[in-house]
């Protein structure tokens, strides 16, 4: 590791993770595999079981990362209470309930007690920064760090500042993450459901149409993207695939041809009614076709074909 990114490092390695369902025991997983101190607070009373057990089932994972996995939970605590809990920590990973009441009370305590330098990071898919400091008296220092699921694996993370967050703060979040290996972004305005899930929903609603309307079935629209958007979309994003969509002229080329078509096709999409009926028909031919494969070899599968993406990219990039 680059000397940098372990200065980075060292000046958070002590983490408290708030909240130990999946998205949390990925960030524990990920935070120990870089030799992070961690510190688990969830009031369940089989936590420690949950985090220990979703580790060792992500070890083969890790590895195919290039992460060290050996006595990977030295590190590793638990505590109940959250005062205790955040006490000392450099920094904290929040993946509590997307209460907003919830939220604003857990940061009023967890601010009261931990430095000046912490950094307090929310996993929140759903609730900004802003609304969730309302009642801080020190809100310089808390931003959203919203990573895709599993964190241990999907490098993006969206980092949003909220109205009181400072600059230094979003600079160090954004260090924090890239000495991680993660790919952090900062989102520029606080806009519910930030970027990644608002462009899933759009989508998903089109795949929900056209499912609805027997244009095409649930696994046949899965290979389709796959074997297309997916593929070119991993590799360059929407506006660089339509950049070069463009040819030689590029946007302004695209534009010209493909504008008004766009603009008329804008205008006549159908609203989407997931009513019962149209529920129970994605339900129905999901069950036949992914139901014969127990969760847990899906997710596998999954996690394997993400991999390899992830190498093919890192791949081409370092060849360059």
């Amino acid at each position: 590791m680059a000397t940098a990114q372990q200065d980075i490092l060292n000046r958070y390695s002590k983490v408290t993770v708030i909240g130990a369902g999946v998205i949390g025991a990925s960030w524990t997983a990920l935070f120990l595999a870089h030799g992070l101190a961690v510190v688990v607070n969830d009031p369940r009373p089989d936590v420690e079981t949950i985090v220990r057990d979703y580790i060792r089932n992500n070890l083969s994972t890790l590895r195919e990362l290039g992460l060290p996995t050996n006595n990977l939970e030295k590190k590793l605590s638990f505590e109940s209470d959250l005062e205790r809990s955040v006490a000392g920590a450099d920094l904290v990973q929040e993946n509590g309930p997307e209460r907003i009441e919830f939220k604003q009370d857990l940061w009023a305590r967890i601010g009261k007690v931990v430095g000046e330098h912490a950094l307090m990071l929310s996993s929140s898919s759903a609730k900004t920064a802003t609304e969730q400091a309302l009642k801080m008296s020190r809100p310089e220092r808390l931003l959203v760090g919203h990573p895709f699921n599993p964190p241990h694996l999907i490098p993006l993370v969206e980092v949003v500042p909220g109205e009181k967050t400072s600059p230094e703060a979003v600079d160090d979040a954004v260090a924090f993450y890239a000495a991680l290996g993660k790919v952090p972004r900062v989102v520029h305005k606080e806009m519910p459901g930030f970027v990644a899930n608002r462009l899933q929903r759009a989508i998903f609603r089109e795949c929900c149409h056209l499912v609805i309307q027997g244009v095409v079935k649930v696994d046949e629209l899965d290979d389709i993207v796959t074997s297309s958007i997916g593929l070119r979309w991993a590799a360059d994003g929407p506006f660089r695939s339509f950049h070069l969509g463009g040819g030689a002229g590029g946007f302004k080329s695209f534009f010209k041809q493909f504008g008004p078509g766009l603009n008329e096709a804008w205008k006549s999409m159908a609203p989407v009614n997931l009513d019962e009926a149209a529920q129970d028909k994605i339900i129905a031919q999901a069950e036949a076709s992914f139901a014969a494969q127990p969760p847990e070899q899906l997710e596998n599968e999954r996690d394997a074909k993400q991999l390899a993406i992830i190498r093919a990219l890192k791949a081409v990039k370092a060849s360059k």
